[in-house]
């Protein structure tokens, strides 16, 4: 049976609601504990309970958290799951579906579903229960606290040790339980390892963090939900499920791929343009730099030189080199489509000659050397070659071909 919210209480002792209520705005008016307690006629225990909740240690050993029933003194950050969340996700357990399911639905992480269907579920049973688990969340959620790591010597050394060994925080983590098999204390997660080391004050770990971390990384990188990140770009991207279909089927020419090769450092760099029916390469040399304003001109000179019928459209990833791509769409009358993250097979053809690049510019190398005349003679090379994918035609002659059909 699915969950829902509790019912309303049945007939018995009311609730002491608005004696909570008018506690809550004595204390809020800086009245102390005993003088609120005695003026709305509640024991001052009560009120202490009130104010720091309390746990309750059953029959089976186990225990029950109830929370404060102060209000926090600021909205709850959306990245903390609400009751109603923790409602769906019990919901979810009972109807047998499986956590991406259920991830997929609330928008969340599996990995955050399922932890915290294991973190909030009851210790004795094992079931998962919404309103049991958002009373241990909320219990669990009041700061400061002290860090297990500030106050524990030992454990403090131990990974003060590994972190000089350039153990990471999670192989330190990780590899513990293994080493104090009888030793509970001896744990740590690598989260509380990280803020231990990005820490200001009693608390800190290590005056230089980022001497230990292979980032290098002196504070901490702020993060967000993906639906509240800020876009990279300013004119907004139009997404590659929004191209024509007639560019996934490879018969009508005019539909490009591109990317950046990147030299040693990322110092350097050649734009790769690759036509996607006949495979014909075009190189960007970039002399001054790949900033989005070299790369919007070096990208429309190159398109400029096209005819008309095979300029219909770019596709590229979101690499911040195309940050004036609205500029580059007014200036040559070519839309830019934009692959998702992390999917570099949208660009497949792209992917593959940048590959066959590596030949000529190998990975780890200035590629600054390179003059705009040795791009040209590579670029011929390679639409001189004959392929497999096109029949043993060279793309050169494929893409005469597909012009001279055209018009």
């Amino acid at each position: 049976m699915p969950f829902r919210r509790r019912p309303q209480r049945p007939p018995g002792v009311a609730p002491l609601t608005s004696e909570r209520d008018r506690y809550l705005v004595l204390m809020a008016q800086g009245m102390n504990n005993s003088a609120a307690c005695r003026i709305v006629g509640v024991n001052r225990r009560t009120g202490t309970r009130w104010r720091y909740g309390r746990s309750v240690t059953d029959r089976m050993g186990g225990t029950r958290m109830y929370p404060s029933i102060t209000p926090p003194s600021h909205p709850l950050s959306e990245r903390y799951l609400s009751e109603d969340e923790r409602i769906a996700i019990a919901d979810g357990v009972v109807r047998g579906r499986s956590l991406r399911d259920i991830a997929t639905e609330l928008g969340r992480a599996p990995s955050t579903v399922s932890r915290e269907i294991r973190r909030n579920r009851d210790t004795v049973t094992g079931a998962y229960r919404p309103f049991g688990a958002q009373q241990l969340a909320v219990a669990r959620r009041p700061r400061p606290k002290p860090g297990k790591l500030a106050h524990d010597s030992e454990l403090r050394d131990f990974v003060r040790d590994h972190l000089g060994k350039r153990w990471s925080p999670e192989q330190i983590s990780r590899t513990m339980p293994a080493l104090f098999p009888d030793l509970p204390d001896m744990r740590v997660g690598h989260e509380a390892i990280y803020r231990a080391l990005y820490a200001r004050g009693p608390g800190q770990l290590h005056r230089q963090p980022a001497g230990l971390l292979r980032s290098g990384r002196s504070r901490r990188k702020p993060r967000c939900r993906a639906d509240q990140r800020r876009h990279r770009f300013i004119e907004p991207m139009v997404m590659i499920d929004e191209r024509p279909s007639e560019v996934a089927d490879r018969e009508v020419p005019g539909h490009w791929e591109g990317d950046l090769i990147m030299g040693a450092a990322n110092r350097s760099a050649i734009g790769t343009v690759v036509e996607r029916t006949s495979r014909y390469l075009l190189l960007l040399h970039l002399p001054h730099g790949h900033a989005a304003e070299h790369v919007r001109d070096a990208l429309a000179e190159a398109v400029s030189a096209l005819p008309p019928a095979v300029r219909r459209s770019l596709t590229w990833d979101q690499g911040i080199e195309m940050a004036r791509h609205g500029e580059f769409t007014r200036t040559t009358d070519m839309p830019v489509y934009f692959c998702d993250p992390g999917s570099p097979w949208q660009r497949g053809s792209n992917e593959n000659t940048n590959g066959l690049l590596r030949q000529y510019f190998p990975k780890g190398t200035d590629l600054n050397v390179h003059t705009a005349e040795r791009l040209r003679q590579v670029a011929a090379d390679l639409n001189d070659r004959p392929r497999k994918t096109l029949g043993w035609e060279t793309p050169s002659g494929c893409l005469d071909r597909l012009i001279g059909s055209i018009s």
